[in-house]
């Protein structure tokens, strides 16, 4: 009788990660665990054991000794519950947040872990929030300048979130820090690196967030990153461990004898090279070929698709190849407004009135909302909102844009206007499927994953009347961290009882629900003639015509804002 195989998937998050242990055969998934950081995402202030120091505007941090706690915790509480042995436990695969980068020593020891440095923030872990804002900008100035290819597959911005934004600003801000550091490296580098002991760079992290291009040999020329700073002319060779960079779906090695005594499975069990965590969705919700656009939604949201060719786009954050599926071109593009916007409106604007319904019939606020939302018919809450909340990603890529709600009445109300955010959310994605398809790359249908196309019918239903697409939901809630599994069935080969390609593995490996959301012809009308008007508000506040939004923020911030344009 042949025993059942099993791969196990990570996610680490921005305030927690989780375990996932996986059937190899069906996809069913056996057992999950979830484990909150300790330290959680460090915003305000360093841990007491640090210092405590205030941080400055725009830091967001972790400590790596959470991620260890994870191996330690969260693996062998799966292997409990589905009462299995390490045998039988064929791959491990990890997806994190990126761009999250960390200096370590050359055995990759974080700085932080070391009383010299714990007390300097630019030591720890920048997550992907931390923002970099003025060496973003640097970098863009200074890339357009010299002409550099990368930045065209990013849209024509690299993004102060990135990796060199934040490696600049340490080499800017704490240069002891940069010259102490053996190696910065991505989060989900080194979480591999953890594993199998030894540095891993993969494809993902480097292609979208760290400008390598496969297609033109790797990173900028040394004289690049020299006009940067001279500290930087050779930063690829002295802080990046070298050049060898790793394809997603590949094995990164076996677990090696400190991993598997940290993780209670077997030393040898092969290891999957990290990935960005959005970037192990797709897989995950059966999306392996070109024209299907996965739509990963959380506190933002992520828009994948692949294609057979390159295209330069306005706005789309990264175009890699091999990105997502090796053979194909992932394009990555992306909405600021997202959970956290219904989060934002849920605790500030929903009324005692909404409150008491839901607590009445037994609904929670959202379910309530939802539920008045939807008996809405378009255009009823006579409102049109920007979903700008968290600033506009694609296809403005501007941060320093905010939220906008036309319409209001003395007379309207709460589920209104969380209807008209929700239709912000569609008609955005409508503009990144617009912009794909005028530039000449298909998008065919949607999938959705991620908490928002779970719980919330009338989004999914919105897209799909704004888009005029059919979208579906993937059937796992847990599509990142089955994402990582799959990654690992494939790490593990056909030999060991895994897959030889990521497409192979996620036709056994991954579902979406039965039920499709398709296009209403009424409302399709209707939502065509808001959006016209949400185009016209998208450039008039987007593109310069009116920079009033930006005019408020730096007026809130305390600064003079004449001649801002």
């Amino acid at each position: 009788m042949q025993h059942a195989k099993y791969v196990i998937g990570l996610e680490f998050g921005t305030a927690r990660a989780r375990a996932l242990l996986v059937r190899v055969n069906d996809g069913k998934q056996v057992a999950t665990a979830v484990r909150e950081y300790a330290s959680g995402a460090i915003t305000e202030k360093l841990p007491a054991d640090a210092g405590g120091a205030k941080l400055p505007a725009e830091f967001a941090l972790q400590d790596p000794k959470d991620y260890l706690d994870v191996l330690k915790t969260a693996v062998p509480t799966v292997m409990r519950e589905a009462n299995i042995l390490p045998e039988s436990v064929i791959g491990i695969g990890s997806a994190t947040t990126a761009s999250t980068m960390l200096p370590v020593e050359s055995d990759g020891t974080p700085l932080c872990f070391m009383p010299k440095w714990r007390s300097n923030p630019h030591a720890w872990a920048k997550l992907w929030k931390h923002r970099a804002q003025a060496q973003g900008e640097r970098i863009n100035e200074v890339a357009r300048k010299r002409g550099e290819e990368f930045l065209k597959r990013c849209g024509g911005k690299y993004s102060g979130r990135w990796f060199f934004a934040k490696l600049l600003e340490t080499v800017e801000k704490a240069p002891e820090v940069y010259e102490a550091a053996d190696e910065f490296i991505e989060a989900s580098d080194w979480i591999v690196w953890q594993l199998v002991g030894r540095s891993r760079r993969n494809n993902s992290a480097a292609g979208y967030k760290a400008m390598w291009l496969k297609d033109k040999g790797g990173y900028p020329h040394y004289d690049f990153f020299k006009a940067l700073h001279p500290k930087l002319e050779r930063v690829l060779d002295e802080k990046l461990g070298g050049l060898e960079i790793y394809e997603i779906g590949a094995s990164a090695g076996g677990l090696s004898r400190k991993a598997a005594a940290l993780t209670g499975l077997k030393e040898g069990t092969p290891v999957a090279v990290g990935i960005v965590d959005a970037h192990a969705a797709p897989p995950a919700c059966g999306v392996a070929e070109p024209g299907r656009l996965c739509v990963i939604t959380g506190g933002r949201i992520c828009h994948l698709l692949l294609a057979r060719e390159r295209r330069d786009i306005e706005g789309v954050g990264g175009v890699v190849e091999d990105g997502v599926i090796p053979g194909l071109w992932a394009y990555e593009a992306g909405q600021s407004g997202g959970g956290d916007l219904l989060a934002w409106f849920l605790q500030n604007g929903a009324s005692c009135d909404v409150d008491l319904d839901a607590d009445k019939r037994g609904l929670t606020v959202v379910q309530a909302l939802e539920e008045r939302a939807a008996s809405l018919r378009p255009g009823q809450s006579g409102l049109l909102a920007l979903d700008w909340w968290n600033g506009a990603q694609c296809v403005l890529m501007d941060p320093e844009l905010g939220g906008v709600l036309l319409g209001a009445t003395t007379q309207t109300r709460p589920h209104e206007i969380y209807r008209a955010l929700v239709e912000a959310m569609a008609f955005s994605a409508r503009k990144i499927v617009d912009t794909f398809t005028k530039a000449g790359v298909a998008v065919d249908e949607l999938v959705a994953c991620g908490p928002l196309a779970q719980d919330s019918s009338l989004l999914m239903q919105l897209l799909s009347d704004a888009t005029g697409r059919t979208v579906k939901v993937a059937e796992s809630p847990h599509t990142v961290a089955l994402g990582a599994a799959i990654h690992a069935a494939v790490a593990a080969g056909k030999v060991a009882g895994g897959y030889h390609s990521l497409p192979e593995a996620a036709r056994h490996m991954a579902r979406v629900r039965p039920e499709h959301h398709r296009p209403h012809k009424a409302a399709q009308e209707v939502y065509g003639q808001l959006y016209a008007e949400y185009e016209r508000l998208h450039d008039y506040f987007g593109r310069g015509a009116n920079p009033v939004l930006k005019r408020l923020r730096r007026l809130k911030a305390g600064a003079p804002s004449a001649g801002l344009t």
